[in-house]
């Protein structure tokens, strides 16, 4: 089992660049892409990052030059938004070698599935394809050059596909990622995705404040009333739901924003959403979006509940919350998120029964995935 000690990392956004920051102060040597030749150029000068670790950070490389960014690497870290991984797939289909790790960081909700699907299409070689539910880390962007690291993500869930392979990664990547958690396979870290569960009612409920404040405002603790939190708990209701047809007995949306270290114990036990958002001491800063063309709908919408949704049709599941609140953000964005978005089809899953698609995800099925 060979030790992971060079990383490329795919995204310069708030997870990327905190990624590749915190990973070359720790020693590993880092290789930084961005699709934009401007952005590297303003990180020329180094990444600093502040919070839980300070420093400033030169990574190995940074390139648009998706090639060089991979050579030689013992893994290939996505940090970008669900909506870019069919990009990246097809052009990374060219550069991977076989048993090469690539690392959605994170999948959302179904992102393995998706970026499987895709690489298969590409004639890719056979890789150790994983995911988490969310970023390993808790961080934001403050200017240009500058990233505030609030806290590592705990009991961050964790899984390959197929599953077989997930307590090999576990181990490999325990000394770079200790806070991840095994769990059944991707299904499971899929509908884990709680950014689909609060941000989609978050944005929609204040789309007056948004549009007129331009976002300035603090989007979870202001944001978050007891009305919002009362169609976050609706939304979580149907998630669960879901889940458990595929057999997983899922925690809440509170539990796990408990776990992952986003409020405190004391919120958990009183059952209030609302009162976990008032506690989420990482949170507690982080201003909304400044208009709803934002990943906040785009991907927790069309990448997050969108596929939850056909999951739920496939498990025969009704999820009405969800389903009106893709049909508003459509509306108010002008965008049809069940046509644009995440469907079976694109997964290349249409069709199977829910045995099936656990045959899947736990055993794999190439069959599935070619053209």
């Amino acid at each position: 089992m060979s030790e992971i000690r060079k990383v490329a990392i795919l995204g310069a956004g708030h997870g990327g660049c905190c990624a590749a920051a915190d990973l070359t102060l720790r020693g590993y040597e880092v290789n930084l892409h961005s699709r934009s030749s401007g952005r590297l150029a303003s990180l020329a000068g180094g990444i600093t990052l502040r919070g839980v670790r300070e420093g400033i950070a030169k990574p190995h490389l940074m390139t648009t030059d998706l090639k060089s960014v991979v050579e030689h690497v013992d893994l290939v870290m996505l940090v970008v938004p669900s909506i870019a991984h069919e990009y990246y797939a097809q052009a990374l289909a060219p550069l991977l070698t076989p048993g090469m790790i690539v690392f959605l960081n994170p999948g959302h909700t179904g992102g393995a599935l998706h970026f499987a699907s895709s690489l298969a299409k590409a004639n890719a070689p056979s890789v150790l394809l994983c995911e988490t539910v969310t970023l390993t880390y808790i961080c934001r962007m403050e200017g240009t050059t500058t990233v505030a690291l609030y806290r590592e993500t705990t009991n961050l869930r964790f899984a390959a596909i197929p599953a077989h392979q997930t307590q090999e990664l576990v181990k490999r990547f325990r000394p770079i990622f200790p806070n991840l958690k095994p769990v059944a396979h991707v299904l499971e870290t899929g509908l884990m995705n709680i950014n689909a569960v609060i941000h989609p009612p978050g944005m929609l409920m204040n789309t007056g404040w948004i549009e007129y404040k331009n976002g300035d405002f603090l989007f979870y603790k202001e944001g978050i009333t007891p009305a919002v939190a009362r169609v976050i708990e609706a939304v979580d209701r149907e998630r669960l739901a879901i889940g458990s047809k595929f057999n997983l007995l899922l925690p809440t949306f509170i539990d796990y924003f408990c776990e992952a270290g986003l409020t405190s114990e004391a919120a958990r036990q009183s059952r209030s959403v609302y009162r976990a958002m008032q506690e989420s001491h990482p949170n507690r800063t982080i201003k909304s979006p400044p208009s709803l063309n934002h990943r906040y709908l785009h991907e927790d919408v069309g990448y997050g509940l969108v596929p939850m949704v056909e999951f739920g049709r496939l498990a025969n599941i009704s999820t009405p919350t969800m389903e009106s609140l893709i049909t508003l953000s459509s509306i108010a964005q002008g965008v049809d998120y069940c046509r644009e978005g995440l469907t079976l089809q694109q997964m290349n899953l249409e069709g199977l029964s829910i045995e099936e698609l656990l045959k899947v995800v736990t055993e794999g099925n190439p069959a599935r995935h070619k053209k």
